[in-house]
């Protein structure tokens, strides 16, 4: 009896393991595995820093309305540097922008300990650091996005876009857990001190980097230099790098990078499939009316239904080992925004909390393998000498969509209410989505395989 159930049980064994997260990406490369772990001790750090400042504005002020500031401080820069950072990382050696940006970053981190330190108590300094912090984050982050197709092959690009959101979303949890630890138990200059020495970690990463400058469409550096500063590609997702001494020079502009998006429905549509998701079914800013009216809750609520997305989202990276055997990207990206879409529409229906939390995840799981697909399609069917751009612009998408999102469900709940708000934004987004379809039926038939843009 026990001999035959052996090979069974290795069975589940197998199918489990399968089930999780293919970890191929930081196994094979080291270049790829010393970014991910920079970038995930990075992410907490920095997202500790940013309850870090929230606590200390309120500390400071007793006002929501100037805690409330300091997202607004950070979104002109984020959008501002997101487009110009674009068009600088395919201009430049992308190793050295993300040096810059991450030393950058370090340094803000340790200002804002400085000033903890020595208790200066202005709002106005920790506004300009959040600004400061958002411009560099802005400026480096679409260089070190645009270096993953040079350092994993093309077939693991789903499994590294899978465990970079896995690097996110852990920092979206385990940070402000932490950091709200650390700030109760000493103070908020503790977070900003861990968090500036956390940045050691990627500015080792990026250090031990070759030099990645763009390569051009016959696979030499766009700018007519080395692509690689002499390394061997070894087979990357952009078909190596070549000596292009002749090649042409290119002035990389954010309105270049407007262009090729206007030129490339595969692309534009994978883009307003996301903004579709963020505008119409994002209802975080009624959360805090909603755990009054839907739960009869309070702030512990209201914490619980913004985590609620990301630890879907975290779960759903975690177990996305199924994700590589799926070619027909293009339709897995508007099948995912469905699902959120309908999530989010049950959530307004329902008045359990463990019920809304429950749908809550499964929304954010969804928007994982959207995004996971979504990233995917843009590092392989973009030539590299655009990727840069094109990521600047999904910076201003995410940093814009959730702010317009915020908008139309305020708007809609106040003419009617939460409840109708939430119920006709999850459904006008797979309105949005079937309407992408209809109009795009070639973005269905997207395969990996043959990637257009």
């Amino acid at each position: 009896m026990t001999a035959a159930r052996r090979p069974r049980t290795g069975r589940l064994s197998a199918a489990a393991r399968g089930a999780l997260a293919d970890i191929g990406p930081i196994r094979d490369n080291p270049d790829y595995r010393r970014v991910w772990l920079g970038q995930s001790v990075s992410a907490i750090g920095q997202q500790m820093t940013a309850v870090a400042v929230a606590v200390q504005v309120w500390d400071l002020t007793g006002s929501t309305f100037a805690t409330g500031l300091v997202g607004l401080f950070s979104l002109g820069p984020l959008i501002a540097f997101g487009l110009y950072g674009g068009a600088v990382a395919d201009r430049v050696d992308r190793r050295k922008l993300g040096l810059i940006g991450s030393a950058g970053l370090a340094v803000v981190s340790a200002f804002l300990a400085a000033q903890a330190l020595l208790g200066l108590g202005v709002v106005a300094l920790l506004y300009a650091a959040v600004a400061v912090q958002a411009a560099f984050f802005a400026l480096s982050s679409p260089a070190r996005s645009s270096m993953i197709p040079r350092l994993v092959p093309r077939h693991q690009l789903p499994a590294a876009n899978a465990l970079n959101t896995i690097s996110m979303n852990l920092g979206m949890t385990v940070g402000p857990m932490l950091g709200g630890i650390l700030i109760g138990a000493y103070g908020v200059r503790a977070a900003y001190l861990v968090d500036t020495v956390a940045f050691g970690a990627t500015l080792y990463a990026m250090w031990r980097l070759p030099a990645m400058r763009p390569l051009a469409a016959d696979g030499g550096a766009a700018d007519g230099g080395r692509a690689d500063g002499g390394a061997a590609d070894g087979g990357r997702a952009d078909g190596g790098a070549a000596d292009a001494s002749g090649g042409e020079r290119r002035r990389a502009s954010v309105l270049d990078g407007l262009r090729f998006l206007r030129d490339q429905p595969n692309l534009r549509t994978s883009f307003l499939a996301d903004l579709a998701a963020m505008i119409f079914g994002l209802p975080r800013a009624l959360f805090p009316a909603i755990a009054v009216g839907f739960y009869g809750g309070g702030p512990g609520t209201v914490g619980l239904l913004v985590a609620a997305p990301a630890v879907g989202a975290l779960a759903g990276a975690l177990f996305s080992g199924w994700i590589g055997k799926v070619h027909r990207h293009g339709l897995a990206v508007l099948a995912a925004v469905c699902a959120w879409g309908l999530s989010i529409a049950a959530f307004g229906l329902v008045r359990e909390l463990w019920l809304g939390l429950l749908l809550l995840a499964a929304a954010g799981c969804a928007d994982t393998v959207s995004m996971i697909f979504r990233n995917t399609m843009m590092q392989v069917a973009a030539p590299d000498e655009m990727r840069g751009r094109l990521q600047g612009i999904f910076i201003v998408v995410v940093a814009g969509g959730p702010r317009l999102g915020d908008f139309e469900s305020g708007t809609v709940a106040s003419l009617w209410s939460p409840t109708v708000s939430v119920v006709t934004g999850g459904l006008a987004c797979v309105a949005a989505v079937l309407l992408l379809a209809a109009r795009r039926p070639a973005f269905l038939r997207y395969d990996a395989r043959h990637p257009t843009p």
